[in-house]
């Protein structure tokens, strides 16, 4: 069988959640403490996505702790039912609420004002329609009632109409957890998580005649995983299935690509996969060579033009329009917070003309980030790994305009090297190319070290009140 080691979306983009409305694709994942929350993709083929807005972009919607990582917006589910697409998600930063439901005409948005789910408390919320046109809320849930559970609920109002009941309890694997409701030919189909987000991930299934079950497990459960292999994807797991138009279904599940020596190390996060799926004896069977996902075209530049920020830019704990503005003669003017785009290759570059005292971050979260640092007339290459704040290197700053630069780049080889995933170096573009100042082995902005859910951010930051970023280049080629 062809080893499929190729996300569809690279990157920190976990937690995927897909529906079909007619020809269309429409794919949503997890953004936890970054906002704007909730990015949303379109496809026609299912293999090239566009970033094409995020569900969850204004104040009214979803306001944040600044930089507290782990905080924010849990597995999202998108559906399409009755016109609408609808997004159900958890704000863990304001758990004792229950979900939050949202719903749009174009999933490009604009979105509606969330309604909260009062008495479901959980994460990984999932809705489903039954024939008769009940809706019905699955979640994850930790008390009373442990395990996923179901309520029927008004998604209009976010009003629970049936008490939470307990629907399957998964196969005994740890944390069952991300159902998705799926209908097929008379049988429900409960698709979850087991084994957490880490080497144990796993997809499980069971089956019902009813939407609200008893439900019976598959016999070949797990249904996928790559635990205990040498398969270069790990954490496979929280999958979402779509019937295409021709009637053959698909599925989209997160999963890593750890690198380095032992215990190996990831660095971009969690990841969006596609395999197909076919169907023996009434029960989905995962099929991992169906799909190769082209080469992603994840190169671009931005110099800020007047049609406003592309959907990619995200920051922690702010959404970017209450700290940006256009700058007069082109570029963006940033106040005090960061903005950043998700690094998405094995080896890029990031490039950033700025103006004023500012720095261009690299960053896993608050106390996991590294920089190169313009900062009145020195250049300064910095990082911060738990509690230490070290200056690696400074420099006078170059005459004229400076490009700030990161790069991540082939850890080194032989035996006085520790084998992490790669090599972060800090430095400056000249006209004859990349200048370095500073690096740091890639492990200590890795998830194996800094714990929590997401990848690395790169992004600019201003180290005064203000700074202008002119331009902005992020390429997986290496100057």
């Amino acid at each position: 069988m062809a080893v499929n080691n190729r996300p569809v979306l690279p990157g920190f983009f976990p937690d995927p959640s897909i529906c079909r409305a007619g020809e269309d694709f429409y794919l949503v994942n997890s953004s936890f403490e970054y906002l704007p929350g909730v990015p949303v993709h379109h496809s026609r083929d299912l293999l090239r996505w566009e970033h094409i807005g995020n569900v969850l972009d204004r104040d009214d919607q979803l306001t944040l702790p600044s930089g507290k990582g782990g905080s924010g917006i849990y597995a999202p589910t998108i559906r399409h039912h009755g016109g609408f697409f609808w997004m159900v998600t958890t704000n863990i930063s304001q758990f004792g609420k229950g979900h939050l439901i949202v719903h749009a005409d174009d999933p490009a948005g604009p979105w509606s004002t969330p309604v909260h789910t009062d008495g479901a408390v959980g994460i990984d919320p999932d809705l489903a329609w039954d024939l008769d046109g009940t809706c019905y809320l699955t979640w994850k849930s930790m008390w009373p009632v442990p395990g996923i559970v179901q309520a029927a609920i008004d998604p209009v109002t976010g009003t629970l109409l049936s008490e939470p009941r307990a629907l399957w309890a998964g196969t005994g694997l740890a944390h069952p957890e991300g159902p998705h409701l799926h209908h097929r030919e008379g049988w429900w189909y409960l698709v979850v998580a087991e084994g957490g987000t880490e080497r144990g991930h796993a997809v499980s299934v069971a089956r019902s005649r009813s939407i609200s079950g008893p439900f019976e497990t598959h016999p070949a459960n797990p249904v996928l995983t790559h635990r205990s292999t040498d398969h270069p994807v790990q954490n496979t797991g929280h999958a979402d299935l779509v019937e295409l138009p021709s009637g053959e279904w698909a599925a989209v599940h997160l999963g890593v690509r750890p690198r380095g020596f032992s215990p190996m190390f990831h660095v971009n996060g969690r990841e969006t996969f596609l395999v197909g799926v076919d169907w023996e004896d009434g029960w989905p069977v995962f099929a991992e060579d169906r799909y190769t996902a082209p080469e992603p075209d994840t190169g671009f530049e931005d110099d800020f033009g007047p049609s406003g920020l592309h959907p990619r830019w995200i920051s922690p704990g702010a959404h970017p329009h209450g700290f940006t503005a256009p700058a007069g003669d082109g570029g963006v003017v940033i106040t005090q917070h960061l903005l950043g785009v998700r690094a998405r290759d094995d080896q890029w570059q990031a490039d950033a003309l700025v103006e004023g005292d500012a720095r261009l971050v690299l960053r896993l979260d608050d106390r996991h980030r590294m920089s190169v640092e313009a900062h009145g007339d020195s250049l300064v290459a910095r990082a911060v790994i738990g509690g230490l704040d070290d200056v690696l290197a400074s420099m006078p700053l170059p005459r004229g305009p400076v490009r700030l630069c990161v790069r991540a780049v082939a850890a080194p080889q032989g035996p006085d090297h520790t084998g992490g995933p790669d090599q972060v170096e800090l430095g400056h573009l000249g006209p004859d190319g990349f200048h370095r100042l500073g690096d740091l082995d890639g492990r200590y902005l890795s998830t194996e070290v800094a714990g929590g859910f997401t990848g690395r951010v790169v992004g600019v930051e201003p180290l005064t009140d203000v700074a202008v970023l002119r331009h902005f280049r992020y390429s997986p080629t290496l100057s």
